[in-house]
């Protein structure tokens, strides 16, 4: 559809060959006396008139805000001219998904907004933002160009923690895209009382800042492109919406309600995508606790996963640990089978449930348990140790003996295994098999308590009474006794 060449209205469908609007004829022949003067100049509605001011007030305080928390980095003695750490920017309000999402710091979106890593990054994003946002205000006036700032800086956010939660971002970047995109769609699809080829000319111009910075960020590394992206997209959105549905300021209750009702459907969207991830950050509670020993507040954060989130095969294994932890073995074993059924391949899951099910005395269950574990790996170290625990709960000693010989020479530096192995020789009066088994033990890990227990046992059983006397006093040493 062509647009008028003087007043840049678009004219009606198939005017071909036409340049003038009929507005613009009407006023032309009437400027030059060929209407009579009781003629009726027709009213249309005003093109998007674009209003000079030289006052630039929204952009000259964003720009200060971001210089002022600048300098309060500086002055706090973070290393800003150089890079700063990554904690020093968690420390100011960064964008960081464990801290974010899972921490539920949702406040973050915004701040980071307000946060640059080095002189060169605040440098190249205020110089664009005083240029961008100056041509924003005074096509936009001063609380759209605010909300249309805000509303693209959150949502370039919300993209780049959703893009790459574990990266640390930081930057305006999002913000200055998003009124990029807002001119750009408000540009191409308003009317404007400026010759087209201003509006033209303006317009190449912000779409080569976009189109180069996207790809520099693309080729570059230590871009947040998702952060340019998101801003970009939601300006795009905004700059069309306020152009074809509330272009003239001088009617704020139409633009207030056309931005509000932007805001709900983003804002929503954004909220919702969030708030499905949301089982996240009780994940993240729940196996702090767990590493806090807090076992039950761990259990109760971790069912909270699996409700919002029922086959989130991470939930499950740290919910089973958690039982485990707790000695609540039956439902250690119902989320460790849960976890298998989810994942038939989960060695881990095996390894797990059959020391669940040893502890729970199922010797037939674990056994086959860690056969299927075997069926998976035929040489996994855990499952021979598995096998031969069950062994020598049953009393076949020498089977346990031969299964935790199997597992010392496929994993030599495995915790327990020839401790327990000498356990198995000394119940079959293999002592002396039992002491080497022991001081290799002691060996590897060192002194321990029941390692001179034991080894204070085979000696007296093969009559080595000074030996075993020492291995007793040193036994005694390492708890505190006499």
């Amino acid at each position: 559809m062509a647009n008028c060449v003087q007043c840049g209205r678009k004219l009606p469908g198939f005017s071909f060959g036409k340049k003038l609007c009929s507005w613009c004829v009407q006023h032309e022949a009437a400027q030059r006396g060929e209407e009579p003067e009781d003629a009726v100049q027709r009213v249309e509605v005003p093109p998007w008139l674009r209003r000079e001011s030289t006052s630039r007030i929204v952009t000259q305080a964003i720009f200060g805000i971001n210089v002022a928390v600048f300098l309060g980095m500086l002055f706090a003695g973070v290393s800003i001219i150089d890079n700063p750490s990554t904690q020093d920017l968690r420390n100011w309000g960064a964008n960081y998904g464990p801290l974010t999402i899972m921490d539920g710091q949702w406040w973050r979106l915004l701040t980071c907004v307000f946060v640059h890593g080095s002189f060169l990054h605040i440098a190249f994003n205020m110089w664009c933002l005083w240029d961008l946002g100056s041509l924003a205000e005074s096509l936009y006036g001063r609380w759209t160009f605010a909300v249309v700032y805000l509303i693209t800086g959150l949502s370039g956010s919300v993209l780049s923690v959703v893009w790459h939660p574990t990266v640390t971002s930081v930057g305006a970047s999002g913000a200055v895209f998003g009124i990029a995109g807002a001119l750009i769609a408000s540009y191409y699809l308003g009317e404007f009382s400026m010759p087209r080829a201003v509006i033209m000319s303006t317009l190449r111009s912000v779409v080569f800042f976009v189109g180069f910075n996207l790809f520099f960020g693309f080729v570059a590394s230590g871009v947040d492109n998702a952060a340019h992206i998101g801003g970009l997209v939601s300006g795009l959105i905004l700059g069309a919406v306020i152009a074809k549905l509330a272009p003239d300021r001088d009617h704020p209750a139409r633009r207030f309600v056309t931005l509000a009702l932007v805001l709900v459907i983003l804002g929503g969207g954004a909220g919702w995508w969030l708030y499905s991830r949301d089982y996240l950050r009780h994940m993240q509670r729940g196996l702090g606790y767990l590493g806090e020993g807090k076992v039950d507040q761990s259990i109760e954060e971790l069912q909270t996963v699996i409700r919002r989130r029922p086959d989130f095969v991470p939930g499950h294994f740290a919910l089973a640990r958690a039982y485990a932890t707790k000695g609540d073995l039956a439902n250690a074993e119902m989320e460790y089978r849960r976890v298998i059924q989810l994942n038939p391949h989960s060695d881990s899951a095996f390894n797990n449930l059959g020391f669940v099910l040893l502890e729970a005395k199922k010797l037939p269950e674990a056994r086959q348990t860690f056969q299927q574990l075997l069926a998976l790996d035929r040489n996994h170290a855990n499952a021979h140790y598995g096998l031969a625990s069950v062994a020598y709960a049953e009393g076949d000693y020498q089977h346990s003996i031969d299964e935790y010989k199997q597992a010392a020479q496929l994993e030599p530096d495995m915790e327990g295994v020839y401790y327990r192995m000498g356990q198995a020789q000394f119940k079959l009066k293999l002592y002396d098999d039992a002491i080497y088994s022991f001081l290799r033990e002691q060996k590897r890990i060192g002194d321990d308590y029941d390692l001179e227990i034991a080894l204070a046992a085979a000696y007296d059983a093969k009559g080595m009474k000074q030996d075993a006397a020492a291995a007793r006093q040193k036994a005694a040493e390492l708890t505190g006794q006499e």
